[in-house]
C-alpha cells in the first residue's frame, strides 16, 4: 500500500491516459460504424459487410481495454483513499468519482456485449435488406449511440469542469464536446484504416474517404469550439498560457493539434483527387492515417496530464514572467564538462548530516528517502549537472541524425546508427539520478519507489527497446517471421533504406 501511494500520481496518469485513448477508439468505432460503415454497407458489396464487421470488432476491444483499464484506475483510486484516509470502502465507492467510473464500466461492457453478439455489426440501419453475406441484423444505431452518449457523460464527470464550483455545467458541455470530437476524428481513424485496407477499386475508395472526411471536420469543429471555450474559462489570459505548467501543456496540445490538421488537410485534397481521378494510389492517405494515431495517442496523454496540475485561472501565483523565459531560452553553448558529486546538494547535505551525526554518536540520517514526496534541495551544481546530462543527450540525437542521412545518403556503415541509441541510454542511466545506485547511496530497487526515478527507468527501456529493433530493421537479418512482415512493410512504403 505504502508503495502504491508513494506512485500513484504517476501511475494515475498512466491509466487515465490509457483510458482516454481507449475510450475514443471506442466511440469512435461505434460512430464511424453508425454513420459510414452501415450507412455505405450496401454500395460496398462484400467489403462492406466486412468493413461492419472489422469496425464492431475494433469498438468491442477498444471497449474490453477501456473496461480494464478503468477498473484498474477505480481500484486504485479507492485503494489509496482508504489507505489514507479512514473511510470504509463502501463509503468510497459513494463518491462522485467512483459512481462515474463504474457508469463507464457498465456502458463499455453493454457495448463490447453488443458488438460481440453475432450480427452485431449489421443492424437495420441498411433498411430492412442486407447483403446475402452479412450476419443477421443486431444492435440498432439507437441503442450504440445511446451508451455511446452514456459513457461519453460519464467520462465528462471525471473531468476539470466536474470539479469546478462555480460556472460548471457550461464546462461539463465543452469537455464533453471536446472529447466527442476526439472520439469523432482520432478515434474513428482505425476504423478508417480497417477500411482501406478492405477496398481496392476506386469509387468505394472516394465514398468511404468523402464520408470520413465530412465526419472530420465536424470532429475538428467540436474541437476547435471546445478547446477556445476551455482556454478562454480555464487559462483565463496571456500569462496563464505561456507562464503556467497548466498553459504550457494546452500550447503543446495546440502545436500537435495543429499538425493533425495538416495531416488531415493532406487527408482531403488526396480524397479531392479521387474523385477526380478513381486511380490515385492511396498509399499516402494510409501513411498519414498512421501518423495522426501516434500524435493523437500523444494529445490523449498530454490530456491525461492535464488533470495533474491545476488550471490556469486558479493560479495566480508564482508565475514564470517573459522576460525569465527569454532568459532561459537564450541559446548559449553546450556545457561539456560536469561538476563535481561532491558539490550537489544532497550529497553536502548528506555529509553534514553523517558529521552531525557523528558528532552525537548518533544513527546516520539519511538525506533523501525515496517515495516520501520531499522536493530535494538544488543548487547551482545541479543546475550544471543538469545542463551538462541535456546538453550530451542533444548531441547524442544529433549523432544520430547525421549518420541516419547518411546512411540514407548511401553509406551502408551508417546503417547501424540506432545502436547509439544504447549509448545515450547507458549515459541517462548512469547520471540522470546521482543520489541512486551506482552514483548515489539509494539502493537500485529502492529508488523506484520514487516518481521521477521511475520514469527516468522507464524512459532508459523505452531507448533500448527502440534502439534494439530499429537496428534489426535497418541491419537485416530477421529470424522472427512476424517481425520480418513489419521490415517488409516498411520497405513497401519507402521507410526502410535496404
Amino acid at each position: 500500500m505504502a508503495l502504491l501511494i508513494d506512485l500513484f500520481g504517476y501511475l494515475s496518469i498512466v491509466l487515465h491516459g490509457l483510458t482516454i485513448a481507449a475510450q475514443s477508439a471506442m466511440l469512435g468505432g461505434v460512430l464511424f460504424l453508425v454513420f459510414l460503415a452501415r450507412p455505405l454497407g450496401t454500395s460496398l458489396g462484400r467489403a462492406g459487410g466486412a468493413i461492419q464487421a472489422g469496425t464492431a470488432r475494433i469498438a468491442a476491444w477498444s471497449a474490453v481495454a477501456l473496461i480494464l483499464f478503468e477498473a484498474i484506475s477505480l481500484a486504485m483510486q479507492i485503494a489509496v483513499l482508504v489507505g489514507t484516509v479512514e473511510l470504509s470502502v463502501g463509503k468510497a465507492f459513494g463518491a462522485s468519482f467512483a459512481t462515474a467510473g463504474l457508469v463507464k464500466i457498465a456502458a463499455a461492457l453493454a457495448i463490447a456485449i453488443a458488438l460481440f453478439s453475432r450480427g452485431g455489426a449489421v443492424a437495420g440501419a441498411m433498411g430492412g435488406a442486407r447483403p446475402s453475406h452479412a450476419t443477421p441484423p443486431g444492435t440498432p444505431n439507437a441503442a450504440l449511440l445511446g451508451l455511446a452518449l452514456l459513457e461519453l457523460a460519464a467520462a465528462t464527470l471525471t473531468t476539470h469542469a466536474a470539479a469546478r464550483i462555480v460556472g460548471r455545467e457550461p464546462l461539463l458541455l465543452v469537455a464533453g464536446l471536446h472529447q466527442l470530437g476526439a472520439a469523432i476524428w482520432i478515434g474513428g481513424i482505425p476504423s478508417f484504416l480497417l477500411a482501406l485496407s478492405l477496398v481496392h477499386d476506386g469509387r468505394s475508395l472516394r465514398a468511404i474517404g468523402a464520408r470520413f472526411s465530412r465526419m472530420s471536420m465536424v470532429g475538428v469543429a467540436c474541437i476547435l469550439l471546445s478547446g477556445v471555450a476551455m482556454g478562454v474559462m480555464y487559462i483565463g489570459d496571456w500569462q496563464g498560457f505561456y507562464g503556467t505548467a497548466y498553459g504550457v501543456m494546452v500550447g503543446a496540445k495546440t502545436l500537435m493539434f495543429l499538425c493533425l490538421l495538416a495531416l488531415g488537410f493532406g487527408n482531403y485534397r488526396l480524397v479531392a483527387r479521387l474523385g477526380r481521378d478513381p486511380a490515385t494510389p492511396v498509399n499516402r492517405l494510409k501513411r498519414f492515417a498512421e501518423v495522426e494515431i501516434g500524435i493523437g495517442v500523444a494529445i490523449f496523454f498530454a490530456a491525461a496530464s492535464l488533470t495533474s496540475v491545476p488550471p490556469a485561472v486558479d493560479l495566480t501565483q508564482d508565475r514564470v514572467t517573459l522576460q525569465e523565459i527569454v532568459a532561459r531560452n537564450t541559446p548559449e553553448l553546450p556545457r561539456l564538462r560536469s561538476p563535481d558529486i561532491d558539490s550537489l546538494a544532497l550529497p553536502q547535505l548528506q555529509a553534514r548530516l553523517d558529521a552531525e551525526a557523528a558528532a552525537r554518536r548518533a544513527a546516520p540520517v539519511a538525506a533523501v528517502i525515496p517515495g516520501s514526496g520531499m522536493i530535494h534541495p538544488r543548487n547551482a551544481a545541479d543546475i550544471a549537472w543538469s545542463e551538462y546530462n541535456h546538453h550530451w543527450s542533444g548531441l547524442f540525437v544529433l549523432a544520430i541524425a547525421v549518420l541516419a542521412l547518411l546512411n540514407q545518403a548511401g553509406l551502408r556503415l551508417a546503417r547501424h546508427w540506432p545502436l547509439v541509441f544504447l549509448g545515450l541510454a547507458g549515459f541517462l542511466f548512469l547520471r540522470s539520478d546521482p543520489e541512486v545506485w551506482p552514483l548515489g547511496a539509494v539502493g537500485f530497487f529502492e529508488s523506484f519507489r520514487d516518481v521521477e526515478v521511475l520514469q527516468h527507468r522507464v524512459f532508459v527501456v523505452l531507448i533500448v527497446a527502440f534502439a534494439l529493433f530499429e537496428w534489426r530493421v535497418r541491419a537485416g537479418g530477421w529470424q522472427n517471421q512476424r517481425a520480418a512482415m513489419v521490415e517488409l512493410h516498411l520497405r513497401q512504403n519507402g521507410i526502410s533504406d535496404e
